[in-house]
């Protein structure tokens, strides 16, 4: 069963309290979405750590029940 886009965000707002998180479900088939998150926890750093900190947040359900993930961070 695919991850719904609400379990995506609370999982992200859970391990980044105060983040303003947007899904968007690209295929329509809810197992491939594109997510902008914007944190406060991105400044100052690269890009790369920034991701870490969402794929992070969503664990083992990465690549398992969600499939795929375009990823967008902002720092706040």
């Amino acid at each position: 069963m695919p991850m719904a886009a609400h379990d995506i965000e609370a999982a992200i707002l859970a391990a980044l309290p105060g983040a303003t998180v947007e899904i968007v479900d690209m295929a329509g088939d809810g197992d491939h979405y594109a997510a902008t998150v914007t944190a406060a926890q991105f400044a100052g750093l690269p890009r790369v750590k920034q991701h870490k900190l969402v794929y992070n947040a969503l664990g083992d359900r990465m690549g398992g029940v969600l499939h795929a993930l375009k990823l967008t961070t902002i720092a706040a």
